[in-house]
């Protein structure tokens, strides 16, 4: 009796903890992405005795929803043709599909699908699966990404607010031969 109560107390013992490990790791990965994102810029020039001054900053701001289905939409890069549809069925399976234009040209371009696709908090995991049969590792965040422009950090002249999908880890070459690491899905 005692051997089986302290099998039972063991065992209970062991599985949160491993549930635990696997939400911190989620939530550490989050913030290491999330702060990857976030960037800012303040120019001051001056010639001839003017002063202009320019600041830029990106912020991004990781957002979890309780009911998992509200990430459910279409999700787009604007203007380099990526795309995005993200269903969550009712019984929280992840269903997503998208398209990726080829070196920049929208014309030519592949078809994928998110295979074990799985959100913890705000970070959504998943295999990208193209319609070839390759695949790639797919990882990215829902955020609200923050633009602020103004003269200075603390003369802000617009501040703009956009929930999407921001991905890491990705090699893009865009139509005039910009290589980017990270793509920012809005929600549209």
């Amino acid at each position: 009796m005692r051997i089986t109560l302290a099998i039972l107390f063991f065992s209970l013992w062991l599985i949160p903890s491993h549930v635990c490990a696997q939400k911190i790791d989620a939530q550490q990965r989050t913030e290491e992405i999330v702060s990857s994102l976030n960037k800012s810029r303040y120019q001051l020039k001056e010639k001839r005795g003017v002063r202009k001054e320019k600041y830029r900053s990106v912020r991004s701001e990781p957002i979890t929803k309780k009911n998992i289905a509200d990430y459910s939409g279409q999700y787009e890069v604007p203007s380099l043709g990526y795309n995005l549809e993200i269903k969550v069925t009712n019984g929280g399976n992840i269903e997503a599909t998208g398209y990726e234009p080829k070196n920049g040209d929208a014309q030519q371009g592949r078809k994928f699908t998110l295979r074990n696709a799985k959100i913890e908090g705000a970070l959504l995991t998943a295999t990208k699966v193209y319609d070839d049969g390759s695949k790639e590792k797919f990882e990215g965040v829902f955020i609200d990404q923050m633009n602020i422009e103004g003269v200075s950090p603390q003369q802000i002249e617009r501040r703009d607010t956009t929930f999407g999908l921001a991905v890491v880890d990705v090699r893009v070459k865009t139509a005039s031969g910009v290589n980017l690491d990270r793509l920012f899905y809005q929600r549209r």
